[in-house]
């Protein structure tokens, strides 16, 4: 196998720049023994007959290889290996929806999994179907790889049907593109119904099951359904709000937030009101927190662990093979239901 071989490998299999294709095939040609130091790499005229790639784009990627002392020119001579130390950095994409407490938590749990021999560039796309089409449009065959949190939305769909299979990782979410891939993701309906149906005693002692749902927000349609089931099969009073403000806020009544925002308003109101929670009101929130354990005496949360998915990611990243993972949904009861 030659040099050339190792790069067009990587043309076929990376969706990669043809500068990253010259880099990162060079690289691996060190690695793997088919280049050896003093070796000489192929003229940049060789570059182009073989590979038809621009002159600029070859004397770029031989330039690269220069910075990261691998490579050294010799007048008239060419280019030639002097150092097997490299250190191969693999580009990735995460795009997610923004930064929000637990979108952290995923991240670093992610980039610490990965390590140093990975360089990780992060996008938001805010649950706007247009800065996602584009964001994905834009970064499209410039990475090795893609994580991707999706809009659950038929573009969303054929746009991640669009990516080569073995590149693309989906998270948090879970959306079908036409072929089969690889994904690491929640499971909202019947977690959240099950996580209700272990706090149904509880759930009894009041008058009124509220759920907030933030009508901006990107709340999956499951949460909302699994709600409404179990009032219907359980015979609970409940209602669905979409904006909080103090007269929502009643004794006996049981608050589930899937927006923090609207906890804090609520937790606030309560303080002020001197209402003990788990007693005068119930509250229940959506994604755990450190600051929910501590915060008015514990907040029960129905959340996944964020910092698990991110490992799992990380390490099918790293693996390469075909990862289709339901991530468990966990009962966090500190008694303020």
């Amino acid at each position: 196998m030659t040099v050339v071989d190792v790069i067009n490998k990587y043309q076929e299999k990376y969706d990669l720049t043809k500068h990253e294709h010259l880099v990162l095939g060079i690289i691996e040609s060190i690695d793997d023994g088919v280049l050896e130091r003093q070796d000489q790499l192929p003229s940049i005229n060789e570059m182009v007959a073989e590979l038809g790639y621009a002159r600029k784009t070859i004397v770029g990627a031989y330039e690269e290889l220069k910075s990261r002392g691998l490579v050294e020119s010799k007048k008239a001579k060419g280019y030639f290996i002097v150092s097997k130390e490299t250190n191969m950095v693999r580009r990735i994409a995460l795009l997610l929806y923004s930064l929000q407490r637990f979108q952290k938590e995923f991240y670093d749990a992610f980039r610490g999994e990965l390590g140093e021999r990975f360089q990780i560039d992060v996008f938001f796309h805010h649950n706007n179907l247009s800065v996602f089409e584009n964001t994905l449009m834009n970064i499209k065959g410039k990475y090795g790889f893609y994580v991707v949190a999706p809009i659950p939305h038929p573009v969303a769909k054929s746009l991640l049907g669009s990516f080569s299979s073995d590149k693309l990782l989906v998270v948090d979410r879970f959306v079908q593109p036409s072929k089969n891939y690889s994904y690491i993701s929640q499971e909202f309906g019947n977690s959240t119904y099950n996580k209700l149906l272990k706090l149904l005693p509880k759930i009894r002692k009041y008058k009124l099951f509220v759920l907030f749902v933030d009508e901006d927000g990107d709340l999956p349609k499951s949460v909302v359904n699994a709600f409404e089931k179990f009032l219907s099969d359980h015979n609970v009073k409940g209602v669905i709000e979409k904006k909080y403000d103090l007269s929502i806020l009643k004794k006996d009544h049981l608050y589930f937030t899937t927006n923090d925002s609207f906890l804090w308003d609520i937790l606030k109101d309560c303080t002020d009101k001197k209402y003990v929670l788990g007693k005068d009101v119930g509250i229940l929130s959506h994604d755990d927190h450190i600051i929910k354990k501590f915060i008015s005496g514990g907040i029960t949360t129905i959340s996944t662990d964020f910092s698990e998915m991110g490992v799992q990611a990380a390490l099918h990243v790293k693996s390469g093979e075909m990862t289709q993972q339901i991530t468990p949904s966990y009962l966090i009861d500190r008694g303020s239901v």
